[in-house]
């Protein structure tokens, strides 16, 4: 059975007032920077009661979408939670688009590519992986 991980056992618990809006629009602008376009963005429910962020974006011809969830709070401060969960988002980002200079946008966000079918790479089963994985990330490393 799978530990349920709370908001206040992880990073960014209480660390910022800003908005999760204001963290958002700083992610938009992580994006930017790195010459992608955000075509999507949104704060989702489902009937179970699981909330997300999700972030839509293009770099080049390829699109991509982030689904952050917003952790539960074991004392239901659920705004501390989308604060938490909005600044993870950021960095998480900010971090993928230094690495996308070096390595390139499909390679750092390979797992939120979005497919031909609709799903992301990240959805997609083991056995099907070498039929989408771009051609670059299965050469060996030179060296």
């Amino acid at each position: 059975m799978e530990k349920k991980i709370y908001a206040e056992e992880v990073n960014f618990w209480q660390t910022s007032y800003s908005s999760p809006d204001i963290w958002i629009e700083r992610t938009k602008n992580q994006i930017e920077k790195l010459g992608g376009k955000v075509t999507a963005k949104g704060f989702e429910s489902d009937e179970q009661g699981r909330v997300a962020f999700m972030l839509g974006f293009s770099i080049d011809t390829d699109t991509f979408r982030i689904v952050w969830p917003v952790l539960r709070s074991k004392t239901d401060k659920i705004q501390a939670a989308r604060i938490q969960a909005a600044t993870m988002l950021y960095h998480y980002v900010k971090s993928a688009c230094l690495y996308a200079v070096i390595v390139s946008a499909r390679s750092a966000f390979f797992s939120h590519l979005v497919l031909q079918d609709g799903r992301m790479a990240s959805q997609v089963a083991d056995t099907e992986l070498s039929e989408v994985v771009p051609k670059v990330l299965l050469l060996p490393a030179a060296g």
